[in-house]
């Protein structure tokens, strides 16, 4: 008895699905650009954890070298903090505030109407400012310290606060270069969600890490 084998039915593929692995990374069209935009490749989502975690354990070791080095140090010498490091802590608080409130704004301008949503760009430009005025803040205090005959070779304990707040205050310039690069996105009006979180993040991570240090140091020095 003859056995008649059937063809399997040819399927026809656009051009589009048979250029990209069948339509699994179309380009959306013109309509849904917005909604891409919305999303970043994995690797820029999680790059910014990998920072926090690096400074994290470059500050866990000056502080271990700290507590070995005063441990081991005849020669230590205590001084009183410069009062405004406390005004630059209100100051970095704050910010961490209008990024928020900023962040909150932003989400609405993007997922809905523009007409319904005013521009929040000025947050970030009062977030901006705040940032700038804790730098500012730390030289005045680099300043005092000077005036006072601290050095940073002065003495270990001198060392150790110019060796954490000025590492600490390079980050946070970092933390303004992301807060400029996520307004001239939005104003260019290509800011994707995650980009705007991961500067968020970091910026509150800097505000964690400076409250963690001030401690350190009103304790050990």
């Amino acid at each position: 008895m003859a056995t008649t084998v059937h063809e399997p039915p040819k399927r026809d593929r656009s051009p589009e699905q048979a250029g990209n692995g069948g339509g699994k990374d179309m380009v959306p069209a013109d309509g849904a650009r917005g909604v891409a935009l919305d999303y970043s490749p994995p690797p820029s989502s999680t790059a910014i954890w990998v920072v926090m975690f690096a400074v994290a354990m470059m500050f866990a070791a000056f502080t271990s070298a700290l507590f070995v080095r005063k441990g081991s140090s005849m020669d230590w010498r205590t001084f009183t903090l410069p009062p405004i490091l406390y005004f630059n802590t209100l100051l970095l608080a704050a910010s961490s505030i209008t990024l928020e409130v900023s962040r909150r704004r932003i989400a609405t301008f993007m997922g809905g109407p523009r007409i319904q949503a005013a521009n929040p760009a000025r947050w970030l430009y009062i977030t901006l400012c705040l940032g700038l005025l804790f730098v500012a803040g730390q030289y005045v205090a680099w300043s005092q310290l000077r005036a006072e005959g601290l050095y940073l070779a002065t003495n270990p304990s001198s060392s150790f606060f110019y060796l954490l707040t000025v590492t600490h205050a390079l980050h946070v310039l970092g933390g303004l270069g992301g807060l400029i690069y996520v307004m001239v996105k939005l104003n260019k009006s290509v800011l994707r969600r995650n980009q705007l979180v991961a500067t968020a993040r970091y910026w509150h991570f800097m505000g964690i890490l400076w409250v963690y240090l001030l401690l350190l140091l009103a304790i050990k020095l």
